[in-house]
């Protein structure tokens, strides 16, 4: 088997040269995604990238790429015979003297079960069921708990674990290790009370196959809280002197049609008999710019609440967009405005 040079000598930068992408069924091919980096001072052009057996398919980028442009190599292994595979290819470009090699490795299993539904998202071996905790209405003094279930979906025995947590949260793993085709169930919990401001407060922690592994964006978790302000409970007599808010809509539907941008905007108007106060505006997501004329409002007072999409941000993001507004309506303390893209 051919030697793979170390990717620090290249100007052809990998953020890695071999991956093991554990276990597949028999005629179920699997494919690793390499990602790279054009470190050189000129532009690059991949030549070809040759593999080391028809049983192994690629594809690489045909077009130039700029200084400093990432871009993905995929190999994808046929899975047609039993067994553990370890398959090269050689990156023949302009930007190495000699050819570049990465590698993916594996085994086919004739019992290989698919759990892609059940654990539809994949970190290395790890195949976990979300990549997203949301601890929503959350009141002060309130330990809500959420679960990561995680699948071995390796060759090695596994200890996973979160990492980078902040002093609210608490994970625990069980069980603790996990044997290759078995699963674990991660518990968090979250103690609102070392959570000192109200609304949104986000976090990104880490999930780690082992101790030890390094927090890459790859093995991310995003996590966001809502804490809810304790309003005193008020009688139906008390209702009728507080604040009401009224939104002109309570969702906002984006459609660029090729616009790299959209404008749209909410009015908002206090219809109570004493001042409405949005105490709190934020965004679950980038992509998204707002601005509010106004954060207090007397009574019959309105505002404008003016909100810019951005299309290329919102298309990174992971979860789906959404503006919170913390108010001191009794009956709309917390206000969630959905942004439906097209």
């Amino acid at each position: 088997m051919l030697a793979i040079l170390p990717a620090s000598a290249q100007k052809l930068i990998a953020e890695k040269t071999i991956i093991d992408v554990g276990k597949t069924g028999f005629q179920q091919p699997v494919t690793a995604v390499f990602e790279f980096k054009n470190k050189s001072i000129r532009r690059l052009r991949i030549e070809s990238v040759q593999p080391d057996c028809n049983c192994t398919a690629v594809e690489y980028p045909k077009t130039v790429i700029g200084m400093g442009e990432k871009f993905q190599i995929k190999m994808t292994y046929d899975a047609q015979q039993l067994g553990h595979f370890d398959k090269q290819a050689a990156i023949i470009s302009n930007g190495t003297k000699k050819p570049f090699y990465i590698r993916m490795k594996g085994i086919v299993s004739e019992s290989y079960q698919d759990f892609s539904g059940d654990y539809p998202i994949e970190m290395g071996n790890m195949r976990i069921d979300k990549n997203e905790l949301e601890f929503d209405n959350v009141n002060k003094g309130d330990m809500p708990v959420d679960q990561i279930h995680v699948y071995n979906n390796g060759t090695t025995l596994m200890r996973p674990n979160l990492m980078h947590l902040p002093s609210y949260l608490t994970a625990v793993t069980t069980p603790e290790e996990i044997r290759p085709g078995r699963n674990a169930t991660i518990t968090v919990t979250l103690n609102s009370t070392k959570i000192s401001d109200y609304g949104l407060t986000q976090e990104s922690i880490y999930l780690a196959a082992n101790p030890g592994d390094k927090a890459t964006k790859e093995n991310l978790i995003g996590v966001s809280t809502v804490l809810l302000p304790a309003l005193t409970t008020m009688s139906a007599t008390q209702k009728q002197y507080a604040p009401k808010m009224y939104l002109s809509k309570e969702q906002v539907d984006i459609a660029f049609d090729g616009k790299s941008k959209r404008k749209d905007e909410i009015q908002i108007s206090n219809t109570g008999r004493t001042p409405l106060t949005i105490s709190s505006l934020q965004m679950f997501t980038r992509g998204l710019k707002i601005s509010l004329g106004k954060s207090t409002l007397q009574t019959g007072e309105s505002t404008k609440l003016k909100i810019t999409a951005y299309r290329d941000q919102l298309a990174k993001t992971r979860t789906k967009p959404r503006i919170l507004m913390i108010t001191n309506d009794p009956d709309m303390s917390k206000v969630v405005i959905p942004i439906n893209v097209k």
